[in-house]
């Protein structure tokens, strides 16, 4: 299975996998206590989750210890790449030119985000010649 077959995580599912990412391997509890310096949040809640993106191949358990520790499947970069392909297709007909076009029009961009972009794109096109 590729990364773009694989489920998409949902919102409630995204914020448990930034928890990970930013942390670490973490029991369920554990990710709670992070969890919960924010919003409040149920144990049970957290923990069906939790078992749900284990199941949807979100995440993986190691059973070989209690508490079992769940980490990511993938990395955040792995999983935002796969959502913008995702989002560049479904909203923008798959042309990533309309999505940065739309993303720069959109809000405004500092100074520092823009030389940013200048400087990737100039990148890009030294790289195709």
């Amino acid at each position: 299975m590729t990364l773009d077959d694989r489920p998409r995580p949902t919102e409630a599912e995204l914020i448990i996998l930034r928890v990970l990412w930013d942390h670490g391997p973490l029991s369920v509890r554990a990710v709670l206590r992070i969890l919960n310096l924010e919003k409040p949040f149920g144990y049970t809640n957290i923990l069906k989750t939790m078992q749900v993106m284990t199941d949807k191949g979100l995440l993986l358990r190691d059973e070989s210890c209690r508490p079992q520790i769940y980490r990511t499947r993938d990395s955040r970069d792995q999983t935002q790449s796969q959502l913008l392909r995702h989002m560049v297709e479904r909203a923008f007909g798959g042309s990533t030119r309309a999505m940065v076009l739309h993303a720069l029009s959109d809000q405004k961009s500092s100074d520092a985000d823009l030389a940013e972009i200048e400087a990737l794109l100039d990148k890009l096109e030294g790289a195709k010649k």
